[in-house]
C-alpha cells in the first residue's frame, strides 16, 4: 500500500466516523481535483445527496494556508464537516432557490454568505476541541471571500 492509498484509507475511516456522528446519510466520493482549476476542497451535491472531497485540492489549500501538508488529515476533516453542514442544512433548498431567483447582486452575496455560514455553524459542532484553532483559521479564510462583498455593499 503506497502513501496515496494510505491517505485515501485514512480519509475514508475519518469520513465514516464523522458522517455517523453527524447523523448524515449522504454518500461520499473521493476524487483528486475539483474540475475547472478552482481551489474547491469539497462539494455537496443536493440533487444526488453526495459529498465529494478533492484530495489534491485539499492538499494544495493546506499548503497555501499553512506552508506544508502537515495538517492534511485535520484539514480534510474540517472540509468534510463543512460539506456535512451543507447536507444537514434544512434551509439549503430554500436559500439556494432564493439565490437562483435573485437578480440583485447584493442579495445574492448575502444569501451566499448565509449558506456558507450555516454550513460552518453546523461543522463547528462536529470538530473536536483540539482542532478548534485550526477550524477557526480555515473557516475565517473561507468566509472572508463571502463577507468582503457583503460588507462592501453595506457602506
Amino acid at each position: 500500500m503506497d502513501k496515496g492509498d494510505r491517505g485515501i484509507l485514512q480519509i475514508r475511516e475519518m469520513a465514516t466516523e464523522l458522517l455517523k456522528n453527524a447523523g448524515c446519510t449522504s454518500r461520499l466520493k473521493i476524487k483528486k481535483q475539483f474540475p475547472g482549476g478552482r481551489l474547491v476542497g469539497g462539494k455537496y451535491h443536493p440533487h444526488t445527496d453526495t459529498i465529494t472531497l478533492y484530495t489534491e485540492t485539499i492538499r494544495r489549500q493546506c499548503e497555501l494556508l499553512f506552508g506544508s501538508c502537515e495538517w492534511f488529515l485535520p484539514y480534510a476533516t474540517i472540509v468534510l464537516a463543512h460539506e456535512i453542514g451543507h447536507a444537514m442544512d434544512e434551509n439549503l433548498s430554500l436559500l439556494s432557490a432564493a439565490f437562483e431567483e435573485s437578480g440583485h447582486l447584493p442579495e445574492k452575496q448575502a444569501l451566499a454568505l448565509t449558506i456558507e455560514q450555516n454550513a460552518w455553524d453546523f461543522a463547528g459542532q462536529l470538530i473536536p476541541t483540539h482542532l478548534e484553532p485550526l477550524f477557526q483559521k480555515i473557516m475565517d479564510e473561507s468566509l472572508s471571500a463571502y463577507r468582503q462583498p457583503v460588507m462592501a455593499g453595506a457602506y
